[in-house]
């Protein structure tokens, strides 16, 4: 049996600075959309002060961009939602930062509250509402940037709570 653990045979990697690779300016892969969504949410002051409620739609603001993606704030009131739709060829997280959103899908219904995150791929056909009697706020992270919102008719299955 070998003893020489992995750190004696190749070395400390910390301590080969031309062997780490530098941190990206913009993200690239699903875990670093979720990060930046989450570091986002962390930090109130990027976002708080922009939040408007409107009671006849759903408000929206996009709060950066980069290359290839967006971000976008979005307030709910109570009774809002934004319809059974799917993102084109986008990918997204969304991330609930205050409140509590319902998102229903084909496979059931799934109460969202602040903190909570969704990742989905293009196609993926979901439905939000505020179904809450507070406000609420989300963010909304689409790689590529959103150019197309299709629409869909009702799920066959409707309301079969998620485990």
């Amino acid at each position: 049996m070998n003893s020489d653990s992995d750190l004696q045979i190749a070395g400390d990697i910390l301590e080969v600075p031309h062997l780490l690779q530098p941190p990206r300016e913009h993200p690239a892969t699903v875990a670093e959309f979720v990060g930046l969504a989450r570091a986002i949410a962390a930090d109130r002051s990027q976002w708080a002060h922009l939040v408007q409620y409107d009671a006849t739609t759903r408000w929206y603001h996009r709060l950066r961009t980069g290359p290839g993606y967006e971000v976008w704030l979005l307030s709910w009131v109570p009774g809002q939602g934004s319809g059974l739709h799917d993102h084109g060829p986008s990918s997204g997280v969304l991330t609930v930062l205050e409140g509590t959103l319902t998102e229903r899908t084909e496979r059931g219904t799934r109460v969202l509250e602040p903190g909570a995150q969704r990742v989905f791929a293009p196609g993926y056909v979901h439905e939000v509402v505020n179904d809450a009697l507070e406000p609420a706020v989300s963010l909304h992270v689409y790689y590529p940037g959103l150019t197309e919102m299709p629409m869909h008719t009702r799920c066959a299955a409707e309301a079969v709570p998620l485990a």
